[in-house]
């Protein structure tokens, strides 16, 4: 018998404790200063590399690539002005904008993309996307070139349609373009040095970080679009606040002490907007909220095991508890706003203890613990853990939460090393990006959810083909066998939900989901 969801967000609320941590002093308003909460301070300052979301939110404020992506998630030039591709797709000549400045003043040639791409494609720089331009994944670089100061010539061993759309991924850092000088002469990285809008100017760990407006910005005409056209910083000075705890970053947006409130839950958007200071600014966003499984483990390596999982959970119901039912299921890789998400993509697990039992018992399953991982920076997937436990528990399926901070849950994550774990996704823009971020070979990427050989052979043809057609088919493939694999149980995407001081003007939530505080000024 299936519980009423009035149960679940009973068996939510047994879980839930929230602890004061922090406490903000209020603050009058700054027109200068627009101070901003993160849930969990940044990894570093280095497009791509040592990264998580919040990471990747800064350092785009500061840096930019040769395209980036524009507002409805295309891919659209940057610091290129131009871009050309040879018929047989394996040269791509790029044009580089007149007057873009570096941070530090220096004017950007092409040498200095040739500089950095060589850095991002050198092993020991760590670059998250490396494997995609290395010839491990999408395709390899053979070359980087700047036969003049303005043109830029990347030569492919094997055409790769999705390249551009590669570079702009936030994920990657947008392959942004850096100064030679955010390195020391040892190579060891200093700070970024960019062409965005603000510049670096702190980092106390643990606390803040502080940017400031770049006079010399060079943007591109026209009104706001994406990460591409229409930036300008309206406010002198961001500060990025570390406030972990969520009651104490509600606590600093309603004194006066933050003026904008990432991350804010569904379950906060009715108390925000009736707060007479404060309001709230939602948009659908493409993150993906999941339970990850472990096949290497022991006892998880039983496909039977994890479809009686997947089968012991109404999915439904946690995606609509944990989100106040501001988000509905999902069990596709593929979030609902994807153009690609079609009939296939709405199939999905469907609650029956008794075949999960009957499944456990054909396995052999006497009851053995697993133990999920969760962490609550991000509070969804500590809420649905603690659901996922209650619901599996009506199968006979034995979970024990351990509770981690986030970096720690992320280093595990990119080792690989756990049983089964509740965690979230930034947004992927194309679903290939999608399926990439699950699928791969465990043995060089641990962090990868599902090493199948057909699988990555499908991938790959979505990767290399732009027939709308063929690719639908071959995602509707894809979702099938994850589906028959359960390799991970996708829950549900969430919503780009953000708290705001009612005198901030001009911020605009958005489906990647990150924070773009240009165009953003304090009334």
């Amino acid at each position: 018998m299936i519980k009423p969801a009035s149960t679940w967000r009973h068996a939510l609320a047994a879980g839930c404790a929230t602890l004061l941590q922090w406490v903000a002093p209020a603050a009058q308003a700054d027109e200068s200063l627009l101070r901003v909460r993160l849930s969990s301070d940044i990894r570093s300052t280095d497009p791509g590399t040592n990264r998580d979301d919040n990471t990747d939110a800064v350092v785009l404020h500061m840096v930019e690539g040769l395209v980036a992506l524009r507002e409805d998630t295309s891919v659209g030039p940057m610091l290129a002005s131009r871009i050309d591709v040879s018929p047989d797709g394996l040269r791509y000549t790029f044009t580089l904008r007149e007057g873009v400045h570096f941070h530090n003043g220096a004017p950007l040639t092409a040498a200095d993309v040739v500089w950095a791409w060589k850095r991002y494609l050198d092993p020991a720089t760590g670059w998250r996307c490396l494997n995609d331009f290395d010839g491990r994944g999408l395709t390899k670089v053979l070359t980087v070139e700047a036969p003049d100061p303005r043109t830029v010539v990347f030569r492919l061993e094997r055409p790769a349609s999705l390249l551009l759309a590669t570079m702009a991924r936030t994920d990657c850092g947008g392959t942004g373009i850096v100064h030679r000088s955010s390195v020391g002469p040892d190579g060891k990285w200093i700070a970024p040095v960019g062409t965005g809008p603000f510049k670096f100017v702190s980092w106390k760990r643990g606390q803040s970080i502080e940017l400031q407006r770049f006079e010399g910005y060079a943007s591109l005409p026209g009104p706001r679009d994406g990460y591409t056209g229409g930036k300008k910083a309206e406010v002198e000075r961001l500060r990025f606040l570390v406030i972990p705890d969520e009651v104490t970053g509600k606590t600093a947006l309603y004194s006066g002490a933050i003026d904008v409130f990432n991350e804010a839950r569904s379950g906060d958007i009715l108390e925000i907007r009736k707060n007479p200071a404060t309001t709230i600014a939602t948009a659908p966003a493409m993150d993906m909220f999941a339970l990850l499984i472990q096949t290497r483990d022991p006892l998880l390596k039983d496909v039977r095991i994890r479809r009686a999982l997947a089968l012991s959970l109404d999915t439904g119901d946690i995606a609509w508890a944990v989100t106040e039912g501001n988000s509905v299921v999902n069990n596709s890789v593929l979030p609902r706003s994807s153009p690609y998400y079609g009939a296939t993509q709405a199939t999905g697990w469907q609650r029956n203890i008794a075949l999960a039992r009957k499944l456990l018992a054909e396995a052999g399953y006497k009851g053995q613990p697993i133990k999920l991982i969760a962490n609550k920076r991000h509070s969804e997937c500590f809420d649905s853990a603690v659901l996922i436990q209650a619901m599996a528990a009506e199968a006979g399926i034995m979970i024990e939460l351990e509770v981690l901070d986030w970096a720690t849950q992320l280093d595990r994550y990119a080792k690989g090393r756990y049983q089964a774990m509740a965690f979230n996704y930034s947004a992927r823009l194309d679903p290939s990006f999608s399926y990439e971020m699950v699928s791969g070979p465990k043995d060089s990427q641990p962090r990868k959810v599902w090493d199948d050989a057909t699988v990555q052979a499908l991938l790959e043809q979505s990767e290399n083909t732009t027939d709308r057609a063929r690719r639908q088919l071959l995602f509707d493939q894809l979702h099938r066998k994850m589906l028959e694999d359960v390799p991970l149980i996708v829950l549900f995407n969430s919503a780009d939900t953000v708290g705001l001081r009612r005198n901030v003007i001009g911020f605009k939530p958005w489906a990647p989901a990150k924070p773009r505080l240009w165009n953003v000024r304090i009334r």
